[in-house]
């Protein structure tokens, strides 16, 4: 489809171009997570203020799964306990951290009124395909398990994340609903991977290509997963899962220049049509990634406080 960037988004996106930033896939994951790291610096906006930011270590059967719970100074609750959301950052499943993702929290937290827990996961290619699979589990079922303790309310625990946190957050909505996990009250899908067939159109238009371009996100894969044998695993390719029904209520998010555009929609409206309450937002100017840029980007900001109040609205339920 014709893809016609936004004013402020056809600007960011030269600016990266004219500074002549190195492609990820001709870096080492760990050069690649400096780059990316050093990013946030230009492009996140300026963090609210929060009540309370606490490190936590989640415990897992290799060790301890770093994490990051965000308690926001204006906080819904009933009977001392709230609502929340664990949280997993983008990355390609190889780059992004707590840190990377600190602020999109912050603001997650602060715009839905509700605690946020980013989990650290393991990357690849050290830790490949289950192991971010394994620890978003571990740790979705360690927030449910503790959540008295953390004052949250284990009736309204959420996932989310973008990108390849989307997609870790579609597969632990899954998990949950056929493993007998934790109670998901709602999932936020940020233009998540949701099929590694990258068989859609927006994995080959040329005007998708824009900073997640089409041979870093091979390469992201090939970090990621043992073999193509992986590709049709639905804790890989959560579209590949025989039916969505039962799954929670979902806010999916796509871009238009996004080679996961298309993927992300075909999964809302797969989500849709098995009878899962689906709100989709589509934001055609923007680029994959833009949810972390709001210095720079405005529609990044419109997002997250639309984030915030599609939570507030499903909590109240």
């Amino acid at each position: 489809m014709p893809v016609t960037l936004d004013a402020d988004a056809a600007a960011v996106y030269k600016a990266f171009q004219e500074a002549g930033r190195p492609a990820y896939e001709t870096l080492t994951p760990d050069e690649a997570r400096a780059y990316y790291l050093a990013a946030r610096v230009v492009t996140n906006p300026e963090p609210p203020e929060l009540a309370e930011v606490t490190q936590l270590a989640i415990p897992a059967p290799h060790g301890a799964i770093p994490a990051r719970l965000y308690r926001p100074t204006t906080l819904r609750q009933a009977g001392g306990l709230a609502p929340a959301l664990v949280f997993f950052h983008g990355g390609g499943w190889v780059i992004g951290d707590l840190d990377s993702h600190d602020v999109v929290c912050r603001m997650l937290a602060h715009e839905a009124e509700l605690i946020v827990i980013s989990v650290d996961y393991r990357l690849a290619p050290e830790h490949k395909f289950p192991a971010a699979i394994d620890d978003a589990i571990s740790a979705t079922q360690w927030v449910a398990d503790n959540a008295a303790a953390l004052g949250i309310d284990p009736t309204q625990l959420c996932v989310g994340g973008d990108s390849a946190g989307g997609n870790l957050a579609a597969v632990v909505a899954l998990s949950a609903r056929d493993a007998d996990g934790p109670t998901i009250a709602g999932q936020v899908l940020i233009y998540p991977a949701t099929d590694f067939a990258m068989s859609h159109p927006s994995h080959r238009e040329p005007e998708t290509s824009v900073l997640l371009t089409h041979s870093v996100i091979r390469w992201f894969r090939d970090h990621y997963l043992t073999s193509a044998a992986d590709e049709h695993d639905w804790r890989a390719s959560p579209a590949r899962a025989e039916t969505l029904a039962g799954l929670p209520p979902a806010y999916v998010l796509t871009a238009g220049a996004d080679p996961l555009r298309d993927e992300g929609n075909d999964y809302a409206q797969r989500l849709r049509d098995a009878g899962v309450p689906v709100t989709d937002r589509f934001f055609p100017g923007q680029f994959h990634g833009f949810f972390t840029m709001g210095k720079l980007l405005p529609q990044a900001n419109v997002a997250a406080a639309e984030i915030g109040v599609w939570l507030r609205a499903l909590n109240a339920e």
